[in-house]
């Protein structure tokens, strides 16, 4: 069955060819629009819950703020509207697939690509949060994949206005895998909520499963809120280990060990991106602490009841149940902070006593010695050293840019150089590592805002400058070139200039005017003039056919090249075919020939044929004249006879107008 808006037309723009998807919210279509000539993506608001007008007004403002947002990781908005009683979005057409179908179809990741895509989507999410907006429904079904690798995060605005009408059942199961435990509390979400559903995210891609699976949303929620899922290395033991702790610390129920914000995560990122055997050793610290060594740890049996019980009440009552939880959370913290604030002052006194001890053991047998200088040398070198070799252990912690360091060279050491130590006789280096080149991208055809935009999130510290020019190859704001070149080196502060589109060059023409020339002449000055011509208008006129009697545009005027003109053509004077009055009587012949725009002349003339009657016309029927023309109609009269002696009253002087019927117009009797 065909859908009901297939061909239809929003706001007279938008033409609406196929649908392309279906959501629990809104159906999406691809449209052409018309102004732009541009194919879009259009999401309709389903009609039930268009049916509150709160909820539109939400959708609108949401939207509206989302159409803000420009980055090359967020699929654009170009439109918020309604028409027709339908409310919609118009967005960037993707070509490409959902992250859940790639996944679906590949499986589990090499970790490289997950590491490219989880990159991609951090710095979507960086951008949007960086201007208020949270997303709140992060799940690889709302992640679109392009053919070229990149990825775009969709549904910004309408994502979190499903949320705010959604139950944790069965039809929400979805989304429950990647929802954060405050968000399955129903407690208040900020932008840490989208970084643990972009670390599930990043989970399903490094080991191709979830995290968390149950039979129902409210079983999965709750386990979001009371266990611990396998580490990444336990089901694939190819994740190295740096973004597993990545992976996990964005996954940290806790929110003051989860990351702050998605910079802070690109920023781990990145550092693993550089280096993939950097040692993550602070998130490793945070991690070490667990309630237990199971995998995952069950909360009791009628605290997940309780739970379950609360999620499926009304939405006042658990408000009411969050508010008494929170005063019983403040309780047991206190408690908590007691026990823990005796324990850790325990260990403080142990500590100080195992220190006095054995420090001053310490100083009576323990020899020290000199830090010797590493720097320069590759850690290899750095061993052998004589001041080194036996003595002291070199651990490399990490990796830095240096120029006045070969790559493999030791550039930074702690402790520095000619200090002195007796035990802990280890030296932490950090070694040299060229710069990674990047290449100039192909912004060629792209918006120009969104090349910029992709340029800048680079981390190269790119000045980026624009430019404009006529072009009549490219659309208006498309790119037409960039300097340096797509493939060209770039370097960290390089200068990028963006030349882009204004649409084609328009020349300004003097309309002439074109009356009274033959229609084809006229067409072809106006072209060569740079006018388009449209359809001719014809009308009849005392004109010789195929004159211009009229133009659409005024003499004199300056118009832009390219602008229609429509010319009013005459088609001569009007014609009518003369009809043979010849035995129609006087009345009816008089009639009949005005009615088709021709003047009647009469001549009486005596005859034989019953007076009255119409026996000769000046013009032949059958002949075609100009409307207005006169005819003359010879019309029978009695002969005159003498009159009758003793009698003054005259013959009639008119003829008897006789039968008024005329006779069929075949003949002429």
């Amino acid at each position: 069955m065909m859908d009901q808006y297939i061909g239809k037309m929003l706001d007279n723009r938008y033409e609406l060819l196929e649908l392309i998807g279906r959501g629990g919210m809104a159906n999406v279509y691809k449209a052409k629009c018309h102004r732009l000539n541009r194919l879009v993506a259009v999401k309709i608001l389903k009609s039930d819950l268009a049916e509150s007008a709160d909820f539109r007004r939400r959708f609108r403002d949401e939207s509206l703020a989302v159409a803000q947002l420009s980055h090359a990781n967020i699929v654009s908005v170009y439109d918020v509207s309604r028409s027709d009683d339908l409310d919609y979005i118009v967005m960037e057409l993707i070509d490409g697939i959902t992250l859940k179908q790639y996944m679906e179809r590949r499986g589990k990741m090499d970790w490289r690509e997950a590491l490219h895509f989880i990159t991609q989507i951090m710095r979507g999410l960086s951008h949007a949060h960086s201007r208020g907006i949270i997303h709140r429904d992060i799940k690889p079904q709302n992640i679109m994949v392009l053919r070229d690798g990149s990825v775009k995060v969709a549904d910004f605005g309408i994502a979190c206005l499903a949320n705010a009408s959604q139950t944790l059942t069965q039809e929400a199961l979805g989304s429950v895998h990647y929802i954060s435990p405050e968000q399955a509390r129903g407690d208040r979400t900020d932008a840490r909520s989208d970084i643990y559903s972009a670390g599930v995210v990043l989970y399903e891609m490094l080991t191709g499963r979830l995290p968390f699976e149950g039979d129902s949303a409210v079983s999965v929620a709750i386990q979001h809120l009371s266990s611990v899922p396998l580490a990444p290395r336990d089901i694939n033991p190819d994740v190295p280990e740096g973004l597993e702790l990545i992976t996990m610390k964005a996954m940290n129920p806790d929110l003051d060990k989860r990351y702050a914000s998605a910079d802070a995560m690109l920023e781990d990122l990145e550092r693993f991106r550089k280096d993939p055997n950097v040692d993550m050793e602070y998130i490793r610290t945070e991690l070490e602490e667990k309630p237990s060594d199971e995998p995952t740890q069950p909360i009791p049996t009628a605290e997940v009841a309780a739970k379950a019980a609360r999620f499926k009440r009304p939405e006042k009552v658990r408000q009411a149940d969050s508010e008494l939880d929170e005063e019983e959370d403040k309780r047991d913290k206190k408690r908590m902070a007691i026990i823990l604030g005796g324990f850790a002052a325990a260990l403080l006194v142990i500590f100080l006593l195992f220190k006095l001890v054995f420090s001053g053991m310490g100083a009576n047998g323990s020899e020290a010695y000199e830090v010797p200088d590493v720097l320069g040398y590759t850690v290899e070198q750095a061993m052998n050293l004589p001041g080194v070799k036996g003595i002291f252990e070199i651990k490399e912690v990490g990796t830095k840019i240096d120029t006045k360091y070969q790559p493999g060279q030791i550039v930074e050491q702690d402790p520095s150089a000619g200090r002195m130590r007796k035990g802990n006789l280890v030296i932490n280096v950090y070694v040299c590592v060229e710069e990674e080149k990047e290449q100039m991208p192909n912004l060629i055809g792209m918006n120009y805002q969104e090349a910029k935009t992709q340029l800048l999130n680079m981390n190269l510290g790119l000045r980026v400058t624009t430019k404009d020019e006529f072009s009549d190859t490219y659309a208006e704001g498309q790119v037409i070139r960039t300097s340096p070149g797509t493939g060209a080196e770039l370097n960290k502060g390089d200068s990028v200039e963006i030349t882009y589109s204004k649409g084609p060059e328009t020349k300004s023409v003097t309309v002439p005017s074109f009356l009274g020339q033959s229609v084809d002449d006229a067409v072809a000055q106006a072209e060569q003039l740079g006018l388009r011509v449209g359809q001719h208008e014809y009308i009849y006129s005392d004109e010789p056919d195929g004159t211009v009697i009229g133009q659409s545009l005024v003499a004199t005027d300056e118009v832009d090249e390219g602008t229609t003109i429509v010319f009013t053509v005459s088609r001569g004077p009007k014609t009518v075919e003369v009809r043979s009055y010849v035995g129609w009587t006087l009345e009816a012949a008089k009639a009949d020939a005005e009615s088709k725009g021709l003047r009647v002349e009469v001549t009486y003339v005596e005859s034989n044929e019953p007076a009255g009657t119409v026996f000769e016309q000046d013009y032949p029927a059958g002949s075609y004249v100009s409307v207005g023309t006169t005819i003359t109609l010879l019309v029978a009269k009695e002969k005159e006879t003498p009159d009758d002696p003793g009698t003054d009253n005259p013959g009639p002087e008119d003829p008897n107008p006789g039968d008024p019927t005329p006779p069929d117009e075949g003949g002429e009797g």
